[in-house]
């Protein structure tokens, strides 16, 4: 153990001089538990850590966020239960696990419908963004203005690669328990198996199914190339997550705290999307030493396959044509 000298205890009461939030911290006023289903090294995590630990010093100590990864409160299920009832202050869902509740929140995640990550920040932090944020605050959800970065889906299995729309019929694929998954790749002829996160590894262990779809960074920090053979990379859907808080505890706080609470929750998904996206770009060569093959595939085929499906045209149906426009305003006319 290092000495602690006079010249130690000096340099600590100066910092604390320096920054007096330091002192007052230790009984903030409120306390916000911030929950979700993914690793603690996940950039979700180490950005919220980073914003925490601004929201302590911007409010003079007074608001204190804890951070509980991976299931840490339960499944996301279980987290969404308390999130609504007021036992979990905040919490973090993509918006197609979210549409158990707010069923428009899945719409970001519409099969092959974004090119790119220009088109998916210009779809969410504008009007469509804005519409999925209402229909939050509709069901008695704070949810803020900024989404964080998850990444584009790739589609993974241990049995044989996935190449063409083809070599999916009767593919046993492991998905999230959503409508808007299970019904894209019923339209690709796959036998979609609805299992928790949590429970995936086990799953592909024990070959209840054939494959999973993950961004990267996903298929890294919890090692599913262990269990996994192929990736396909079929960037079928971009996945992401928006942070929402309990209405009536978030309005507990006085406004000043809220806002500054929001500004920086907001500041920090900005660098968080660009290190996410950095990350499963080079996260490749990584998955390759590890056993994972990549195969390269033709994107278009599968969009294709999806429209003589009658795939757009239902969840056109289902979302309903204003929010529907606004998602094509973004990535041009989808069938």
């Amino acid at each position: 153990m290092a000495e602690i000298t006079r010249r130690h205890v000096l340099a600590g009461t100066t910092a604390s001089l320096a920054m007096p939030w330091v002192a007052r911290a230790a009984e903030p006023e409120f306390r916000l538990k911030f929950g979700n289903i993914v690793s603690g090294d996940h950039p979700l995590n180490t950005y919220m850590a980073k914003a925490r630990d601004q929201i302590l010093k911007d409010t003079d100590g007074k608001v204190a966020i804890e951070i509980f990864p991976k299931n840490q409160l339960g499944s996301d299920a279980d987290m969404l239960s308390q999130l609504r009832s007021g036992a979990l202050e905040m919490f973090a869902q993509t918006g197609v696990l979210m549409s158990t509740l707010v069923p428009v929140a899945a719409i970001s995640g519409v099969g092959f419908a974004f090119a790119n990550y220009d088109q998916v920040w210009q779809a969410l932090d504008g009007q469509l963004g804005q519409y999925v944020r209402t229909a939050f605050a509709k069901a008695n959800l704070v949810c803020f203005e900024k989404s964080w970065n998850h990444g584009f889906r790739q589609t993974t299995s241990s049995t044989k690669p996935i190449k063409t729309p083809e070599d999916f019929i009767g593919f046993k694929i492991r998905v999230p328990p959503a409508p808007l998954w299970t019904s894209m790749f019923r339209a690709f002829g796959a036998s979609p198996v609805t299992i928790p996160w949590a429970e995936t590894y086990s799953a592909m262990q024990t070959k209840i199914a054939d494959g999973l779809e993950q961004p990267l960074i996903g298929l890294l920090v919890d090692k599913m190339y262990e269990v996994q053979k192929y990736c396909s990379e079929t960037s079928h859907m971009w996945d992401g997550f928006w942070v929402l808080a309990n209405r009536r505890l978030w309005e507990r706080m006085p406004q000043n705290l809220q806002e500054v609470v929001e500004r920086d929750i907001n500041a920090a998904a900005i660098p968080q999307r660009a290190e996410v996206e950095q990350m499963n770009a080079r996260l490749q060569s990584e998955l390759e030493s590890k056993g994972l093959e990549f195969i390269k595939v033709n994107r278009q085929v599968f969009r294709e396959k999806l429209v003589a499906a009658g795939f757009y045209t239902e969840w056109r149906k289902r979302f309903g044509e204003e929010p529907w426009s606004l998602l094509e305003k973004v990535t041009g006319e989808l069938a």
